[in-house]
């Protein structure tokens, strides 16, 4: 029972591992006090006036600009000061903060910079305490809930903007600059919202991402993954370890063993709003899918949630309408730049901002089509083309007089149109997270070939596999290349957090 509230001085440390044990002894120390204040209140007691707990902080400072590895996109402070951010989740997070920690002391070895780690100033709101199988507030009296906010700290919005990753944090005079994208407080509340909406833990998200708006991927990707968990390793490339679905329900791979953890998943009486299945690898850097469902609200969600895991790649997979009369059903578009109609980011990102293509990711995606359909040259040019996708709020955008649309379409030279794309490139251009968009053709309105059931059957027949085989290996081309080459400079700003 830990009835007094942790005291620990701050420390500073010159090894990363040691900076990262400290983390996880305060972390465990503050999680431990608000879990069981908690719990003594559900049963009634009084647990004094008010109970806080705070997060852990790493700071650091510097004297002069930094001496960095150009050829790094992170790692470095930007210019003198001191820099801090909050941390959370140590055990989530180990190898991430390792290896910013680690970065840190390199880059900045000649100045004998070193890390503080120490108890922050910024309240760990109660709800983000309790572990993940834990309901207790649920069975408190309407009465004793209402106490609860005078005694414990509750999640405040106001400290878990974006202003850092949109460029529009200003530090107070005195204040430390950021040294991460993210604070400690918005991370816990990304966490909780991806359980809500994909329906699995946050441990399950590996660094590799796609997205879809079609249900007939999922039901691929769900076959796809029970296939290779029924069947031992093929192929030196081949080591997925489990398979997870909705409800944290574990298939591990034949001669994996299962761990303790696989017992809490069951099936969900429903799935939720963006389902989300999960390839492991050991190493985190396996596939996640999402169906993120139709429109760019659901887009721009998932990716502001699924942003603070700091995956190393997320694609689009999906269907769109073709707007030029050479297209083909079936036929695939590689967006290299996106009219952005969506509008749900237009406060966060504004719309004179370029969302450029990554060469690194274009490169790649080319490849798997290349691969997959065993097509090259003239031919491969024929099933797939690279241009602008615009994207739009308006699902009938058809109905719209027909010389609006389809003059700002031929004005921009886009040759597919979709609803999510444009935000999901977006979101990761703010993130700093790469990104991507396969599509592919199901329809021509524009031309007289509106998506019919019958054809509809007979292309997700044709092309949903093919299509979700190419983004796959897309994504094991983007692994093998590396992080470091991944998280490029193209999307770092003037004066850029450390932390990746």
């Amino acid at each position: 029972m830990i009835t007094k509230r942790p005291s620990i001085a701050p420390q500073q440390f010159d090894d990363a591992q040691a900076a990262y044990a400290q983390v996880v002894a305060i972390y465990d120390a503050n999680i431990g006090y608000l879990r069981d204040a908690m719990k003594r209140f559900v049963a009634g007691e009084d647990v004094g006036e008010h109970v806080r707990a705070c997060y852990p902080y790493v700071r650091v400072h510097t004297d002069t600009v930094a001496r960095a590895d150009s050829r790094l996109a992170f790692g470095f402070v930007a210019g003198p000061g001191t820099y801090e951010t909050t941390l959370t989740r140590p055990d989530l997070f180990a190898r991430y903060y390792l290896q910013q920690f680690k970065l840190l002391l390199k880059n900045h070895s000649n100045r004998h910079v070193k890390l503080e780690v120490g108890v922050s100033g910024q309240p760990i709101p109660i709800h983000f305490s309790f572990a993940e199988h834990e309901h207790i507030e649920g069975t408190l009296s309407a009465e004793r809930r209402l106490l609860m906010r005078d005694v414990f700290d509750l999640p405040n919005l106001a400290a878990m903007d974006d202003g850092i990753a949109n460029g529009t944090h200003e530090p107070m005079p005195g204040e430390a600059q950021p040294l991460s994208l993210f604070t400690a407080p918005r991370v816990d509340y990304s966490l909780q919202r991806l359980r809500h909406y994909t329906g699995t833990s946050c441990e399950h998200f590996q660094k590799f991402v796609l997205f879809t708006n079609y249900q007939f991927y999922i039901d691929e990707f769900i076959k796809l993954g029970h296939e290779l968990m029924a069947s031992p390793s093929a192929s030196p490339g081949d080591d997925y370890i489990a398979f997870v679905e909705p409800g944290n329900l574990v298939m591990r791979r034949v001669g994996q063993a299962s761990v303790p953890g696989d017992a809490h998943g069951a099936p969900p009486p429903r799935l939720p709003q963006m389902p989300g299945y999960h390839l492991i690898r050991a190493d985190g850097t396996g596939i996640s899918m999402v169906n993120i469902g139709v429109g760019p609200a659901n887009a721009k969600t998932i990716t502001d949630h699924i942003a603070v895991l700091r995956p190393h790649v997320w694609l689009m997979l999906g269907h769109c309408a073709g707007l030029r009369n050479t297209q083909e059903l079936g036929d695939y578009v590689l967006a290299h730049g996106y009219v952005r109609e969506d509008h749900v980011l237009d406060e966060d990102l504004p719309l004179w901002v370029p969302i450029p293509p990554l060469a690194e990711v274009q490169v790649a995606i080319e490849a798997a089509v290349a691969e997959v359909t065993q097509l090259t040259g003239h031919d491969l040019k024929r099933v797939m083309r690279t241009g602008t996708v615009a994207s739009t709020d308006n699902r009938n955008w058809e109905l719209l007089p027909q010389r609006t649309p389809e003059r700002r379409f031929s004005q921009s030279r886009a040759i597919a149109l979709d609803m999510e794309s444009a935000t999901i490139a977006a979101n990761g251009f703010r993130f700093r997270v790469p990104y991507g968009t396969l599509l592919c053709v199901s329809d021509k309105p524009m031309h007289g070939e509106i998506k019919l059931p019958g054809m509809a059957n007979q292309f997700y027949r044709d092309r949903v596999d093919q299509h979700l085989r190419i983004g796959m290996r897309a994504m094991e081309l983007l692994r093998a290349l590396g992080v470091d080459k991944l998280h490029s400079r193209k999307l770092r700003s003037f004066t850029e957090v450390a932390f990746q």
